[in-house]
């Protein structure tokens, strides 16, 4: 057993030692110097910057060949629609751009759409952010930037003006300042403990028709469970439920031959659960171990992640009343990696798992990481559980504006969890003109961002880049 250190007063010399709440203050206001406010503003496109269009198609490489097609569809929606697949176009844009040397967990792909509600292992629902695909440790002020921007391309999809969209990214990172300077005055526990509930949640809400609206989405999210799943992706077949084909959306592995040869799937899927039982605590071992697995299949998620290999499986416990769906989602290098500190994590899906649950508070009980006998590494965690997001393409200025609000306190709060939210407020002071920069870097950079869509767009009419609806 590891005995304590001395406590004698020559012995707490030994001790371990953490810097004081005012030496905290000092380093924040200290990093002003290197990363003045105003430098956040700046965005301009360097002459050797890498084309937009290879930097999208060299992911392209480990995915999956048919399935790279709809992923390029999904993105040639919108602007805002291509931001979102567009996350390793930032990640090279924000390499070396200044930042105050304050590292936090960072979610990596902070956009607006990578936010929403689930349920908590108490069966509460949460807000949170929600998509830790790239989280790696780094700069906080690129999760703050892609937040920001993402709110500007997406006040410019909703059709507001150029003050409007201004509004919209100030009023965010304000209220990341406010949230970090709150807690920055906090007790350790209760950041640890502090988390965006339904009340919490209304408390953004300018309106009583947001408010309602909250009540509606909050309603149908609660519907969202593996039961409410079973009848829309499962049918009965001679007894029991077997997962139905829709593809390219859903395929059933035992009918995707290109994913993996069909006399090979049972053992895949054996030896993949087994690791990813392997990565379980005793306790929910025991949990998981109450089902068998029934079924399973290749699901399409998102926009950026086509074409990753991301697995459903339907599994039941008791009877067929007490079904559950497992998501096991392909993970691959962060493309933060290229331009931070490589993850000290040797599998991916763990880096994804740890990531989240650093900045989460609270994490689905199901989450765990394995990798499958061709070596592709795995996350797992539940499919559908009273998860929910906003529309952001169907709301108005004033609840995008509220929306961004509780998105900007929520980030903070991912922040304090990991990083010094003492240094970070004071690197803040008010917040004002460190507001002011990054909405100016948001508008610029959603300029960018506009420009590379359209260069996507030429590159699909050359036909170079090719897409294909699903």
């Amino acid at each position: 057993m590891t005995s304590l250190p001395d406590a004698t007063a020559e012995g707490r010399q030994s001790w371990p030692t953490s810097p004081t709440v005012g030496e905290r203050e000092e380093r924040g206001v200290e990093a002003r110097a290197t990363a003045p406010w105003a430098s956040h503003a700046e965005w301009r496109e360097s002459s050797d910057r890498e084309n937009p269009v290879t930097v999208v198609t060299a992911q392209n490489a480990d995915r999956l060949a048919t399935l790279v097609p709809i992923r390029h569809y999904r993105m040639l929606a919108s602007p805002f629609t291509f931001y979102r697949g567009a996350a390793a176009i930032m990640a090279s844009d924000l390499a070396g751009s200044p930042d105050s040397a304050i590292q936090v967990q960072i979610c990596g792909d902070a956009h607006l759409s990578n936010f929403g509600v689930y349920a908590s292992p108490e069966r509460s629902l949460v807000f949170d952010v929600n998509d830790f695909d790239e989280t790696l440790p780094g700069p906080w002020e690129w999760d703050v930037k892609r937040l920001a921007a993402s709110l500007v391309a997406a006040g410019r999809n909703n059709g507001f003006g150029v003050e409007a969209n201004r509004s919209l990214a100030r009023a965010s990172v304000m209220a990341y300042a406010a949230a970090m300077k709150e807690f920055a005055g906090m007790p350790t526990l209760d950041i640890w403990y502090s988390r965006v509930t339904p009340s919490v949640l209304k408390k953004f809400a300018a309106t009583k028709g947001e408010k309602k609206g909250i009540d509606k989405a909050l309603a149908k999210a609660r519907k969202r469970t593996s039961l409410s799943s079973l009848s829309k992706l499962a049918a009965e077949t001679d007894g029991e439920f077997r997962i139905v084909a829709k593809p390219p959306v859903v395929i059933p592995l035992r009918d995707a031959p290109d994913l993996i040869p069909p006399s090979e799937v049972e053992e895949a899927v054996r030896v993949t659960f087994a690791d990813y039982m392997d990565s379980l605590p005793p306790a929910r071992k025991t949990l998981v171990s109450r089902y068998r697995v029934i079924d399973v299949a290749h699901k399409i998620v998102g926009v950026g992640s086509v074409g990753t290999r991301c697995l459903i499986a339907l599994m039941v416990g008791r009877d067929w009343g007490d079904p559950l769906f497992l998501q096991a989602k392909q993970a691959t290098s962060s493309v933060l990696e290229s331009f931070l500190a490589p993850s000290t994590v040797g599998h991916h899906g763990r880096r994804v798992v740890e990531g989240q649950r650093l900045m989460q508070a609270a994490s689905d009980e199901f989450l765990g990481w394995g990798s499958g006998p061709q070596g592709y590494q795995y996350y797992f965690r539940q499919l559908r559980d009273m998860k929910g997001s906003a529309e952001v393409d169907g709301l108005g200025y004033e609840s995008l504006t509220d929306y961004g609000r509780v998105c900007g306190w929520t980030l903070a709060r991912s922040h304090a969890r990991s990083g010094d939210p003492v240094a970070i407020n004071a690197y803040l002071g008010g917040g004002g003109e460190f507001a002011d920069a990054i909405t100016e870097f948001a508008h610029l950079y959603a300029n960018q961002n506009e420009k590379d869509f359209s260069e996507f767009q030429q590159a699909v009419a050359d036909g170079v880049v090719e897409t294909a609806e699903g």
